[in-house]
């Protein structure tokens, strides 16, 4: 991917119960063994806390400090705290500065407009995201779906990285 051009952005939506973490917790290890360096954001309607009650991290934020940025030789967190209602995806997307991953997958914020794969399970007799959502480019399911889109199969994250890979990603054959 050329470092002057913003990652690609790619949705997974579905149902609650329907695997999407399942899903990208075994697609992102296949990206990653192409070469692809995945980033991710995650949405979640719960409130939470990476850093705990005691650690000096949580004291200086709980002191009013936001955000706070944690790191070590390992790994960076920054926590900060938010006060204006649900977080859009655009503000999230300040996390990965251009030519930092080639590819940004995102869980959640399914009723904002970027390109989404949704996931159906056939068991769990939910309905179809796809007529209300024109963002939706294909579907991944565990059975047989007519639709107007093209129909991955859920459980073959390898057919999913190759949709993924001709869709989205600069190829770098003509290098």
């Amino acid at each position: 991917m050329s470092d002057n051009v913003s990652p690609p952005v790619l949705g997974f939506a579905a149902n609650s119960g329907t695997g999407k973490t399942t899903l990208l917790s075994r697609l992102i290890p296949i990206l990653n063994e192409r070469g692809i360096k995945v980033g991710l954001v995650k949405h979640s309607h719960h409130n939470f806390d990476i850093d705990q009650p005691g650690k000096d991290s949580y004291r200086l934020r709980k002191a009013g400090a936001s955000p706070v940025v944690l790191i070590s030789s390992h790994r960076r967190a920054v926590i900060t705290e938010l006060s204006s209602g649900d977080p859009t995806l655009a503000e999230q997307l300040y996390c990965f500065p251009v030519g930092s991953v080639d590819l940004v997958i995102v869980e959640g914020f399914k009723h904002e407009e970027f390109p989404k794969i949704e996931l159906h399970r056939a068991e769990l007799n939910s309905a179809f995201l796809h007529p209300d959502d024109d963002t939706i480019i294909a579907i991944a399911s565990n059975s047989d779906v007519t639709a107007p889109l093209l129909v991955l199969d859920i459980n073959n994250p390898e057919q999913i990285a190759n949709f993924i890979s001709h869709q989205f990603l600069v190829s770098s054959d003509n290098d």
